[in-house]
């Protein structure tokens, strides 16, 4: 081998130098990188540390502000602190299982406060089955319901439950599980977080009351699980149910008589308030509290906003007594607003209490110790339609007196039409003392919106009538009752515009409330009775199907075309919405009052908010009507948006007007 020259060794020195150094230079890269990596890694690590650290303590002075109360109304009630340390501890638990996006809005919904009373709040009510079939038709039903000026959507009872045995969904077998045939908790957490982006509400029903007997603590207690059976009332000794049944009234006295069913297989009574397959839970249990509790905070943390505590007057149950509105309902419903306030605080309560003015607002409760957040103005729906078959207003102004009257923070949901009946339950003393009396009346209400009274245009169904009382409630859609289904089959033109005014008119009087309006899926398109669930075995026996029709898209292809019935109410409700959300006279906190007009068939409406003064008036006759201003001042006519000196207004039979002037 021939030997390498002195310059050929110096290159091949200087190559092994330079293989060292990008060696050592790789080395040096590679433990940069690595150090980098667990720096990287100590700062994530330290950033999910001081995360979860501001989480807790974010929970933790949640749960300081409320512990004392909330541990003292626990106590009294169950007087069992290692049930109270278990609640603690899970909602510890579910506060934990909150996703970002929904802590985030919880955040945001603190700092703004009372975000449900904002003015450009409109509710809608739906069945999903009817309005889009499954949650994921709801879901890509968005669109229009954005288009209906709508921000707030209660679904209608979607949880698992019985066919045939349900009471529409209002018996639950499985409060974590969708009915399969409208899709899953995942679609229903994919429906939320969109309607969240879109700055929509989503509301549910939460059945407090009572589960399915086909619930699984049902089936164990039927079995005569001893554990289980101490979940509901049971009693062996028939005396016990006959003791309740001198004090109880029955809900549903003709379809389901009686407080108890008899399971001849157990040889006991189990308590059922509402229908035999409704079994009422017993919350003097404090495991059926917590566990009730961990299921609303699962499903606040499926992305609900507002929970719909159905039913609520009756979750407490004392023999001797009528077991309604008893002391500790509101001590229930008090800690149930606490449980949210620490763990969801950005949803809200809204409470079912289907009663008279006097029961309804203690479920407010106070400034300093709140229940629910919302109720429903339910004695006032029921008043209007009164108000439409008499064309007297006394008794509705009263009745609105009665609600102006009352704190301006508490909020009221209102409506139309839901998915119930209507039940006549007015203030018969006072109608008695203007020669009205309660079973002539009734008649009377029922005979007219069936279409049954000479010129009524009304047209709809009784629910639950007994032939011995002649008591009845009535069932029809908005639409239905103020004539365009009757218009629209005789094919009058004439008919049908008075409908359609008579339709507007009482939707613009509805949003001159001070509250949330809530529309009735359907009402936006004037969606008449639907007498097809005559034809299904398992609707036909309860008449209220007759407004719980399916949903007519074919129908909302009209609202292009000004002309037609749809567009014409659509485009009504479209500039009634747009308008209120403009107008400062339309504040949750506006001064609202009635006036006294000599004209028993006018409601004369003042709201007063940001200097300016709102003049709502509504003229419930057939006549056209002259009506004649305070004094003859500038008012705008928020319909037309022209303004004018004013002196008098002509209404024609069932018009309306909204005029506003500057305060002086």
């Amino acid at each position: 081998m021939a030997k390498k020259s002195r310059a050929e060794r110096k290159r091949e020195a200087a190559k092994k130098v330079e293989i060292v150094k990008k060696t050592e230079t790789v080395k040096v890269k590679t433990a940069e990188e690595t150090m980098a990596k667990a720096r990287t890694g100590t700062e994530t690590k330290e950033k999910e540390q001081d995360k979860k650290a501001e989480s807790d303590r974010i929970f933790m002075e949640r749960l300081k502000r409320h512990h004392d109360e909330l541990r003292w109304l626990y106590m009294e009630l169950y007087d069992n602190a290692d049930m109270f340390a278990e609640l603690c501890s899970q909602m510890k638990w579910y506060y934990d299982q909150r996703n970002d996006k929904l802590r985030k809005l919880d955040a945001e919904r603190e700092a703004a406060g009372e975000w449900y009373r904002k003015r450009d709040m409109v509710g809608m009510m739906m069945y999903i089955d009817n309005f889009a079939g499954t949650i994921k038709g709801v879901q890509e039903k968005l669109p229009y319901i954005e288009k209906c000026n709508v921000n707030y959507i209660h679904l209608m009872p979607f949880l698992d439950s019985p066919k045939g045995r349900s009471d529409g969904g209002y018996a639950v077998a499985d409060f974590r599980k969708v009915k399969p045939e409208l899709g899953t908790m995942d679609d229903l957490a994919a429906l939320a977080e969109e309607c969240h982006d879109k700055g929509i509400s989503l509301c549910m029903d939460f059945v407090m009351n009572h589960t399915s007997e086909d619930h699984d603590w049902a089936r164990r207690a039927r079995q005569g699980d001893g554990e289980y059976m101490s979940r509901y009332f049971f009693y062996a000794d028939p005396s016990i149910p006959q003791e309740y049944e001198k004090t109880v009234p029955q809900v549903f006295p003709t379809t389901a008589p009686g407080n108890f069913t008899y399971l001849p297989e157990l040889g006991h009574y189990v308590m059922t308030t509402f229908y035999p397959y409704q079994w009422d839970l017993n919350y003097r249990n404090p495991r059926v509290f917590n566990e009730m509790m961990y299921n609303f905070l699962y499903l606040a943390n499926q992305g609900m906003d507002i929970i719909r505590i159905d039913a609520v007057p009756y979750i407490w149950k004392q023999l001797g007594t009528n077991c309604r509105n008893l002391p500790q309902v509101h001590t229930i419903v008090r800690m149930m607003r606490m449980i949210g306030e620490i763990v969801c605080p950005g949803i809200v309560l809204l409470g079912e209490v289907v009663m008279e003015p006097d029961k309804v607002a203690p479920y407010f409760g106070t400034v300093e110790k709140p229940e629910c957040h919302m109720l429903y103005n339910v004695t006032t729906m029921a008043t209007t339609w009164h108000t439409v078959a008499t064309r007297d207003i006394r008794l509705l102004r009263k009745q609105m007196d009665i609600v102006c009257s009352l704190p301006r923070e508490y909020t009221f949901l209102n409506y139309l039409r839901c998915h119930d009946d209507i039940g006549w339950g007015l203030d018969y003393d006072t109608l008695k003392s203007w020669g009205m009396k309660e079973v002539p009346h009734k008649k009377y209400l029922n005979d007219y919106f069936q279409g049954k009274t000479e010129g009524s245009v009304s047209r709809g169904e009784l629910y639950n009538a007994d032939p011995v009382t002649g008591d009845a409630r009535f069932c029809g859609t908005t639409a239905s009752m103020c004539g365009i289904e009757s218009a629209g089959f005789e094919q009058d033109e004439q008919k049908m515009d008075w409908a359609i005014t008579k339709d507007v008119m009482l939707h613009a009087y509805m949003f001159t409330q001070s509250g949330i309006p809530m529309l009735y899926s359907g009402d936006e398109i004037g969606q008449v009775n639907d007498y097809t669930y005559k034809d299904d075995p398992e609707k036909a026996p309860d008449s209220r199907y007759i407004h719980r029709g399916k949903f007519n898209w074919d129908l909302v292809e009209n609202i292009k075309d000004k002309s037609s019935v749809q567009g014409r109410i659509f485009g009504a409700l479209d500039h009634l919405e747009k308008i209120r959300r403009s107008e400062a006279v339309f504040d949750a906190d506006a001064q609202v009052y009635t006036k006294d007009y000599s004209d028993q068939s006018i409601l004369w409406i003042v709201r007063k908010a940001g200097g300016e003064e709102l003049h709502a008036v509504f003229n419930f006759s057939d006549y056209p009507k002259t009506i004649w201003m305070p004094e003859t001042a500038e008012y705008m006519d928020l319909l037309t948006g022209r303004s004018d000196e004013v002196t008098t207004v002509n209404l024609p039979g069932w018009g309306f007007m909204w005029m506003k002037r500057k305060m002086i």
